[in-house]
């Protein structure tokens, strides 16, 4: 993909007005994880350094078009002054004059976060009247939220209307790497899917038909799988309107001589809860009064071993309900396994791995999993997905040469 990138821009006194995904965890009025905030500094760092006037706007939480001081920007703005060892002005506001006269007399290299974007319901609904007013007074508009790239939101496509649009380094660097899995991906390729819902994952599956090798599924999304194939799954959630769905994925990979993996066994219990009582059985006896909440040990073996043999994994989605401990093994094993072959990547053996999706990152941290024991880990979970099913993704659209 051809984007316009920051990076060829004389940003010298430029007034910038930069999308950054800073829709974090916020605790007791503190940011408790920072992990977005810090994938924009790099973007950040080379404005200030570029000598612009930076005005950030981002979205936090679901305020629902309304002001709610539970999802104000501010803690983030303390954050972002920690991390980057200046001061981070804040207004009230995002839209208005009082937004205009203070980036105008911003110092070079200067920084001020405006308030929450969703407190504005025009800009859910992409309104080209509040995305004017959002572009009012700046020179240039840069995207470095990949995680929103594919809402049609004023922030993330409507206000490129009006403004010279750049990709930032996040973004450039987002797309390149995805890209390189859909254009060019070194076999063998393994996707590994988790999480819920089939209708989140079958795009990628389907659309990795023709470029993946195989394919290992986990999570409650196995279980719907697995009825496809008529095992009993007991009270294990899944989702009966989707078997036909996974039935004709199963038969469209095996036509294409795909491999395709799913549980052999299964970690189970009669209640989601921690300190659950649990046991392990093979998947052809889940009794009809328990639950499946793991992949068991025979499919960690399994599933390790597939992953051991691949040079692209993509990993998106838990195996189990790991927020439990007692649920959790089987996403760490994968993890692991995700991690060991990525190690090699020195060897012929090794592997590139890209993990995304906000289940999959904070399963990694849970577990103390090393974020740089993986090749990329993509800040966008639905971005992510859809971008690599080839699906046109608005916030990247507008970037384009």
């Amino acid at each position: 993909m051809n984007l316009k990138i920051i990076s060829s821009v004389d940003l010298k006194g430029k007034k910038v007005l930069l999308r950054t995904d800073f829709n974090v965890p916020v605790k007791d009025g503190a940011v408790s994880d920072d992990t977005r905030i810090r994938e924009s500094l790099p973007t950040i760092k080379l404005l200030i350094a570029a000598g612009a006037r930076i005005a950030i706007v981002s979205h936090l939480g679901r305020p629902k078009g309304g002001v709610n001081p539970e999802f104000s920007l501010k803690p983030v703005a303390q954050k972002l002054s920690e991390l980057l060892e200046q001061p981070v002005m804040t207004l009230d506001d995002c839209v208005g004059e009082s937004v205009k006269s203070t980036v105008s007399v911003l110092p070079e290299g200067g920084i001020v976060l405006l308030e929450n974007v969703r407190f504005h319901p025009e800009e859910e609904a992409n309104d080209p009247e509040f995305a004017k007013k959002l572009a009012d007074g700046f020179d240039i508009y840069v995207s470095d939220a990949f995680g929103t790239v594919h809402r049609a939101h004023a922030s993330t496509a409507g206000v490129s209307a009006f403004l010279p649009s750049y990709a930032g380094l996040l973004v450039e660097k987002e797309v390149r790497v995805l890209s390189s899995l859909i254009e060019n991906p070194v076999h063998p390729v393994c996707l590994i899917v988790g999480g819920a819902k089939v209708d989140t994952k079958i795009g990628i599956l389907e659309k990795f038909l023709t470029l993946a090798d195989s394919f290992l599924i986990g999570g409650a999304l196995a279980n719907t799988f697995l009825a496809a194939q008529g095992v009993k799954i007991g009270t294990s959630l899944f989702e009966p309107e989707k078997v036909p769905v996974a039935k004709k994925f199963l038969e469209a990979a095996k036509a294409a001589g795909k491999t395709v993996l799913l549980p052999v066994d299964a970690v189970i219990a009669a209640e989601v809860a921690a300190g659950t009582p649990v046991s392990a059985v093979t998947i052809s006896e889940v009794p009809d009064n328990m639950k499946i909440l793991d992949i068991g040990l025979e499919s960690r073996k399994l599933f390790a071993a597939e992953i051991a043999k691949s040079k692209t994994i993509i990993w998106n989605g838990p195996m189990g309900l790991n927020e439990i401990p007692e649920f959790a093994e089987g996403t760490r094993a994968v993890g692991v396994a995700v991690s060991e072959a990525t190690a090699s990547a020195t060897k012929t053996s090794g592997a590139a791995s890209v993990l995304g999706g906000g289940d999959t990152i904070d399963a990694i941290h849970a577990l103390n999993l090393d974020e740089k024991s993986f090749t990329h880990i993509s800040t966008g979970g639905g971005a992510m997905l859809e971008f690599l099913e080839g699906k046109d993704l608005p916030g990247v659209k507008v970037l384009m040469i």
